[in-house]
C-alpha cells in the first residue's frame, strides 16, 4: 500500500509527482528525438496545480471548448490551441483572446469565423476526418465511426477554400499504439497529404498512450521525423492520458459490507459520481492488492453509496473479507475522473491532493456543500 492511504481522507484522489515526472521526462526525450511539440489535452487531465511543472516540459495546452482554452492560458501558458465542433457567436470574441491557435470543423465555420480568426493574428486549421477506424471496443470515442460529426470528410473537403489556414488536424485514437497511427495517417495521407505541401503544421490530436511501457516510441519518433521532412511543418501531438497516465489514485473507505447472493461492498466512492468512464466506457479499475473475481480468497461486488442500482464498480477478489473502514486503493485515477465528476444524489467530489517528491502530502482542494449548491438554482 502507499505510504499515504492510512493518513489522507476518503474519498481522495491522489496524484504522485514522482510518477507524474516519470510521464514528463518520457515526453521531453519524445520532443527532442522527434522534433515534434506537445501539448497537454485538459479534456483528460486539467488539474491546474501542477501546470507549472508540466509547462516545464511541453508547448501548451489543448482545449475542447473556450472555459478549458481560458484555463490553459491562464495557469499554463505557451501555446493555447483550440478545436470545437462548432462555436459560438456570442464567445467568439473571448475565443479570439484566449487562443493562439483555432481549428476549425468544417467549412462553414471556416466560412463564419475564419476571417475574424485571420485578422485577429491566429493560425487556423481544419479538422479532417480520414474515414479510418482503428479502435476496438471504443465506438463512443470514435471521431471515424459511421456517420461522425467530427471532422471534414473527403466527399467535402473544398481546396478552393484553403487560403488562409496554416495546418490539418486529425484525431482518431483512443488509448492506442504507434502501429495505429501509421494505419490512419496511410489513409489520411491518401486522401490529404497533397494539401500539407505549403502549410505550417500538422496537429496528430491525441489518444497516443506514449507514456505506456509497451508503446512503441521509436515508431512515432520515426513516423514524425519523415512527416516533418516529406512536408515540412511543425508536427503537433496532444496527448491528455499519457502525461498523467498510472500517475493518480483514488482512495476510498468501506462503508458496509452485506450479502444477497454474494459479498457486497459498499464503499464512499461512487463509479456514476467519481470516475464515470467505468460505467461509460465501460471499464474495470485495478485496485492495489485486489484479484479477479475468484482469485483470491474471498470475492465482493463494489459498489458507491448512490441510489442508482448500477452505481456498481465492479467484482474484486481479496485475501480477506472487507470489513467497514478498510480502505481500497484504485488506480490511474488522474485521468479523466477530476474533469468528468459530478455531484449527483449531493454526493461529495472527492479531495485532490498532491503527493510531492518530499514525501509530503499536499491538500489541493478540499470540496463541500457549497459546490454542491453552486451548480443548482
Amino acid at each position: 500500500m502507499k505510504s499515504y492511504v492510512d493518513h489522507v481522507p476518503t474519498p481522495s484522489y491522489v496524484v504522485e509527482e514522482a510518477l507524474l515526472l516519470r510521464n514528463l521526462e518520457i515526453l521531453k526525450d519524445v520532443k527532442a528525438q522527434s522534433g515534434a511539440k506537445i501539448l497537454l489535452a485538459q479534456k483528460a487531465f486539467s488539474m491546474f496545480r501542477v501546470y507549472p511543472l508540466i509547462a516545464r516540459y511541453l508547448d501548451g495546452t489543448t482545449a475542447s471548448g473556450l472555459f478549458e482554452a481560458r484555463l490553459g492560458r491562464e495557469e499554463f501558458g505557451g501555446e493555447t490551441h483550440i478545436f470545437s465542433p462548432a462555436y459560438r457567436e456570442d464567445e467568439w470574441d473571448d475565443v479570439l483572446a484566449v487562443s493562439d491557435h483555432i481549428v476549425f470543423n468544417s467549412f462553414d465555420q471556416w466560412d463564419r469565423f475564419g476571417p475574424r480568426a485571420l485578422a485577429a493574428g491566429k493560425s487556423c486549421g481544419l479538422r479532417i476526418n480520414p474515414e479510418c477506424s482503428t479502435q476496438e471496443g471504443h465506438a463512443i470515442y470514435d471521431p471515424c465511426a459511421p456517420f461522425s460529426r467530427l471532422g471534414t470528410t473527403k466527399a467535402n473537403f473544398q481546396p478552393e477554400k484553403l487560403k488562409g489556414l496554416s495546418g490539418l488536424h486529425m484525431h482518431t485514437l483512443c488509448e492506442q499504439n504507434a502501429d495505429d497511427l501509421v494505419t490512419t495517417l496511410e489513409a489520411f495521407e491518401a486522401s490529404f497529404g497533397k494539401y500539407l505541401h505549403g502549410m505550417e503544421w500538422l496537429n496528430l490530436g491525441g489518444g497516443h498512450h506514449i507514456t505506456r511501457p509497451d508503446y512503441d516510441r521509436e515508431l512515432l519518433i520515426r513516423t514524425v521525423k519523415r512527416l516533418r521532412e516529406t512536408y515540412g511543418v511543425t508536427v503537433y501531438l496532444e496527448p491528455g492520458e499519457a502525461i498523467a497516465l498510472e500517475a493518480g489514485f483514488l482512495v476510498s473507505t468501506v462503508l458496509d459490507t452485506l450479502h444477497n447472493g454474494m459479498d457486497i461492498a459498499i464503499l464512499d466512492t461512487s463509479a456514476a459520481c467519481h470516475m464515470p468512464d467505468v460505467l461509460e466506457m465501460p471499464y474495470r479499475p485495478r485496485i492495489l492488492g485486489a484479484g479477479a473475481p475468484a482469485e483470491k480468497p474471498y470475492t465482493f461486488r463494489l459498489g458507491g453509496p448512490t441510489c442508482l442500482a448500477g452505481d456498481i464498480i465492479g467484482d474484486y477478489s481479496f485475501d480477506r473479507p472487507l470489513q467497514p473502514g478498510d480502505r481500497l486503493v484504485f488506480c490511474d485515477m488522474a485521468i479523466y475522473s477530476m474533469v468528468k465528476n459530478n455531484t449527483f444524489n449531493g454526493i461529495r467530489l472527492p479531495d485532490i491532493l498532491l503527493q510531492k517528491l518530499d514525501g509530503t502530502t499536499e491538500t489541493v482542494r478540499r470540496f463541500g456543500y457549497k459546490d454542491f449548491k453552486n451548480r443548482l438554482s
